[in-house]
């Protein structure tokens, strides 16, 4: 049985907020692209030996786009999961748990930072 992760209530009230160092966009698909440069010695290295590309572009799902949009710098995690419970009403059972974990991925890569409210 999968043990379940408790979710201290401290980490919903804080505010996920973009680093402004990710350019983003809506694609014709209705989903957001973010772009991330690799610009690291190593990446310079793979990039003449692997031509591996100087920017990667990430393609979000329908739920990471909702999310990324709504990380304005004003809505709580607590809000987002309230956003995303309206937006997908059928799957509510699971949005909390994504929307943390998303958040999580997010903060870990360095995407967002995440703030205290004032």
């Amino acid at each position: 049985m999968a043990k379940k992760r408790k979710i201290p209530a401290n980490y919903m009230d804080l505010i996920p907020i973009r680093d402004g160092k990710h350019p983003w966009r809506m694609t014709a698909a209705g989903v957001a692209e973010i772009d991330m440069a690799h610009n690291g010695f190593y990446d310079r290295v793979a990039q003449k030996l692997f031509k591996k590309p100087p920017v990667s572009h990430i393609a979000l799902d329908r739920y990471g786009t909702v999310v990324w949009e709504n990380m304005n710098g004003k809505n709580t995690v607590a809000d987002i999961v309230q956003i995303m419970d309206e937006t997908f009403p059928d799957e509510t059972d699971s949005m909390l748990a994504r929307v943390v974990t998303f958040t999580a991925t997010l903060h870990h890569n360095g995407f967002i930072t995440l703030s205290t409210p004032s």
